[in-house]
């Protein structure tokens, strides 16, 4: 039976829609309750093999989850390997009904893996993780700014960082709440916070932003991270390995962490102790030590063990 692969590009107010293989036709429809309902029902009956989208920062969520909750197999890209695969195919232009075309094209030729949408409460969780990001990024401006600020513009700033406060202390709460309110989440919570190093915050944005976390191999949840070492060669030249891609917030909170870990956590700072002894480089020791660290964070949820040094270092 001929194969049906579909691409859809998400707007704010609309879904522009491709078709390829044994059928090849393009259509939109308005981006509300209506038109997702209309295309999922016409996804489930022409049963596509594959459907790609971008992951647009969220704004795609609704629709995948629609088709993912119908059964249809949905894969998400990162928006920067669909314009480089476009750009490969000699694809320069872009509009919506172009990119549409595009990721169809991406979905025939390069069949991106399937990977389940993380649940409800995860979504809801990271929705307030980034908007706790949000709050703190603006009173990180706001105490910097205060520095130069007189008179009453020192009042007002002043003023708005005691508001950012109260905001950010109710978030943390709400935070808290919700991770309570699940026992799967409180006991994953509990595990990744056993760890030295690994805070609230390292622990929530792990949970929100990596959900795959204790589900995958290292070479996997390293690559989703963007911590994966990438070879960089050609001919006879060996050039550096480089770490790039991947969830930009998992990975600078994982960063964060790892800077504590190599003070306070001892299976870590040996680790780096080791590496800088035989002559790595500090930054390229601090990336392989965040490496070490998912590394172990994903093996104590896969296996739900608390941590234990003896355990880590197997499990590194």
């Amino acid at each position: 039976m001929a194969e049906l692969f579909a691409g859809i590009d998400v707007s704010k107010k609309r879904l522009d829609v491709a078709l390829r293989g044994s059928q090849q036709r393009g259509w939109s429809v308005q981006y509300d309750e209506t038109g997702v309902a209309a295309l999922v029902e016409e996804m489930k009956a022409l049963a596509p093999t594959l459907l790609v989208l971008e992951a647009t920062g969220g704004l795609e969520t609704h629709i995948a989850a629609a088709l993912t909750s119908a059964g249809l197999p949905v894969a998400r890209i990162n928006p920067r390997q669909v314009r480089d695969f476009a750009r490969a195919t000699g694809q320069l232009a872009k509009t919506d009904a172009i990119d549409a075309r595009v990721l169809a094209l991406l979905a025939e030729r390069l069949r991106p893996e399937v990977r389940p949408l993380p649940d409800e409460e995860a979504r809801a969780l990271d929705a307030l993780l980034s908007r706790r990001r949000q709050l703190v990024e603006m009173r990180t401006g706001e105490r910097n700014r205060l520095h130069t600020a007189g008179g009453v513009v020192r009042t007002g700033i002043e003023a708005h960082i005691r508001w950012l406060d109260a905001q950010i202390g109710e978030m943390d709460e709400e935070l808290r709440k919700r991770i309570q309110q699940s026992s799967e989440w409180r006991r994953k919570d509990f595990v990744l916070r056993s760890t030295p190093g690994v805070g609230p915050t390292v622990s929530l944005t792990l949970l929100a932003g990596l959900p795959e976390l204790g589900t995958l191999n290292r070479q996997k949840v390293s690559k989703l991270v963007g911590i994966a070492p990438l070879n960089c060669d050609s001919g006879t030249l060996r050039g550096k390995r480089r770490i790039w891609g991947g969830r930009a917030d998992v990975r600078s909170v994982l960063y964060m962490s790892t800077l504590s870990a190599v003070r306070h956590n001892p299976v870590i700072r040996a680790f780096y102790e080791r590496l800088i002894a035989v002559g790595k480089a500090p930054k390229v020791a601090l990336v392989a030590c965040m490496r070490k660290l998912l590394t172990i964070l994903n093996r104590m949820l896969k296996e739900d063990t608390p941590w234990n040094p003896a355990f880590a270092n197997n499990a590194g």
